[in-house]
């Protein structure tokens, strides 16, 4: 556990009393504050009782005298599409509004590494796509190569809950949009931004403030080494912002769509990941054979992962032999099994159109599973990268308006999992994949999108 510095002896508030919450309140009380919690739900409210947590009405007035800050847990509005009742109310009181992201940035550092040989680092790692698979392979890297490491964030364990920092030790968080945008505190040594795509819009009132949330984890005093994807504008556009020009070693750029020569950036093209630095190719590496990234989505994951590490003096060849032991993240791009010439791959976490059209993009055959609760936009990204599709098989409530969207190819409205899943394996033939990538949240049939996975896994090695 980190305990939280500067609230010693002082009331602190928190909202919303799930894992990120519960977690907070546990490190301010660690780190001597007075923790007064509140949870919108009465569920959340009795476990916080019977877990010895002192339970305050937030909404009522007078709520938050004496109350020196209000933290609150990721899924909350704090302003679009509206702020939550008791955010306003922090507001109106003058109190400060903060999570466990920026509590985690204002407690890391103690006076404990005044004796280390090795200052710890901290590697924040989002995007819209891929950055929990880039934070797992920055880990999975660090590890194989000796260096002390903890995953943390939206993977692994909540920021507060990880250990205090040993020498020479490096924290690789997967931050969202949510925690970026909140947080007062956020300045890791290596910012990694892996793409932008439309995502959260209402939680942001549009692609402006979505970009904005993002843009932080580079704004707030600047991280020492910046990592940015520049397929996409928006991306191109923090990099220009961020140094006076490309020979400034402080930013990498990285690419899959654009051979990539000048200052320092790493690139793959063709399933082989280049690194050059001042005009000069220092690395490369074939992607091709690596299988726990199959794609060019995972080659972005890849580039990015690599330029990260780098940042921190780990050299290619450890970087290439670690991408070969790398196991893949579940639900994404996993390959749950090989019968009769096919293979079954659970990409679950595919939940926008972006995400589904990079995983069908890598394979040159797909029965695809596809379908759900749709998000704004529609399908109309989709429809560029149709080609590698033999046939659709969709699932979900609205299974049949998603079929009619899909034109160019044959798509049957299977409705529920199992009938998908058996539909597909009886038509696939030797080559080809089986891949679930629904494009869509899951919310109509499943909790999340990892029941959603488990549920295509288990039915998968039922029948193999």
């Amino acid at each position: 556990m980190i305990p939280v510095q500067g609230y010693d002896g002082r009331q602190v508030a928190v909202l919303g009393l799930g894992r990120s919450g519960l977690a907070a309140a546990r490190a301010l009380a660690a780190g001597g504050a007075e923790p007064v919690v509140w949870d919108d739900s009465p569920r959340g409210r009795d476990a916080a009782a019977a877990e010895g947590w002192s339970v305050r009405d937030l909404t009522k007035a007078g709520a938050f005298d004496g109350i020196a800050a209000l933290i609150v847990s990721p899924g909350i509005p704090h302003l679009y599409p509206s702020p939550n009742p008791v955010i306003a109310a922090a507001w109106d009181a003058g109190v400060p509004v903060d999570n466990d992201i920026g509590l985690f940035f204002r407690s890391w550092a103690t006076d404990e590494w005044d004796g280390f040989d090795t200052t710890p680092r901290v590697i924040a790692v989002t995007g819209s796509n891929g950055k929990s698979t880039t934070a797992a392979l920055i880990h999975h890297i660090l590890i194989e190569n000796g260096r002390p490491a903890q995953l943390a964030g939206n993977i692994g364990r909540g920021v507060l809950d990880i250990d205090p920092a040993h020498d020479a030790e490096v924290v690789v968080l997967e931050l969202s949009s949510y925690q970026t945008d909140l947080a007062r505190h956020l300045t890791p040594d290596v910012a990694v931004l892996t793409n932008i795509s439309p995502d959260h819009l209402d939680r942001h009132a549009g692609p402006g403030g979505y970009f904005a949330a993002k843009r932080r984890l580079f704004a707030e005093g600047g991280p020492d080494r910046a990592v940015i994807g520049v397929d996409e504008n928006e991306g191109r556009y923090l990099a220009n912002q961020l140094v006076e020009d490309r020979s400034d070693d402080r930013l990498i750029r990285i690419s899959v769509e654009h051979k990539l020569t000048d200052g320092w950036c790493v690139f793959a093209r063709k399933g082989f990941l280049s690194e050059y630095r001042r005009g000069k190719q220092v690395a490369s590496i074939d992607l091709r054979a690596v299988k726990g990234l199959p794609g060019a989505h995972n080659h972005q994951n890849a580039c990015a992962a690599y330029a990260a590490v780098r940042t921190l003096g780990i050299g290619p060849k450890g970087i290439e032999t670690a991408l070969h032991s790398y196991p893949g993240l579940p639900h994404r791009s996993q390959l749950i099994a090989e019968a009769d010439g096919v293979q079954f791959v659970n990409d679950s976490k595919a939940t926008n159109v972006d995400a589904a059209a990079k995983a069908l993009q890598a394979f040159p055959a797909i029965r695809w599973i596809c379908g759900g609760l749709q998000k704004e936009g529609g399908l109309d990204g989709l429809l560029p990268h149709l080609s590698t599709v033999k046939q659709a098989y969709v699932i979900g409530r609205e299974a049949e308006g998603f079929a009619r969207q899909l034109t160019g190819i044959t798509a049957e409205v299977c409705g529920t999992m199992d009938v998908a899943v058996g539909r597909a394996r009886a038509d696939a033939q030797p080559g080809e994949v089986v891949l679930l990538a629904p494009a869509c949240a899951s919310f109509d049939q499943y909790d999340s999108f990892a029941a959603r996975g488990d549920d295509f896994t288990a039915l998968v090695l039922a029948g193999v």
